[in-house]
């Protein structure tokens, strides 16, 4: 088991090595031929790609946790319903309708 560990891990160092390193590329490639000549932005180093790759992963692509930010957030949330009663639920979905500015009655509240 150990030694299998120690090959296992040089190996996974270089794919994730790798991995950044074409990741960074396509992000260096696909910026500089299309936003250059589209929006006359500059052109960028392969270091500020990487940046920018980096940045987009945390703001809307997380870290590839599949327990992370949104599906706990949907999972609490769905337990919570799941313990409303009836009438809650409807008081959350008026509550909801009015701040979203929605003034019309939902189709499933049968009126």
């Amino acid at each position: 088991m150990r030694k299998r560990l120690m090959i296992i891990a040089p190996l996974a160092i270089v794919a994730f090595a790798l991995f950044v390193f074409i990741g960074g590329e396509v992000v260096l490639q696909l910026w500089n031929w299309l936003l250059p000549p589209l929006f006359g932005w500059p052109q960028i180093t392969f270091w500020q790609a990487l940046g920018l790759l980096a940045l987009c992963r945390i703001l809307f692509g997380g870290f590839g946790l599949h327990g992370s930010g949104g599906s706990r957030f949907r999972r609490r949330m769905a337990e919570r319903w799941e313990q409303m009663t009836p009438e809650e639920r409807e008081k959350f979905r008026s509550g909801m309708h009015r701040r979203c500015g929605c003034n019309e009655t939902s189709p499933d509240s049968g009126a």
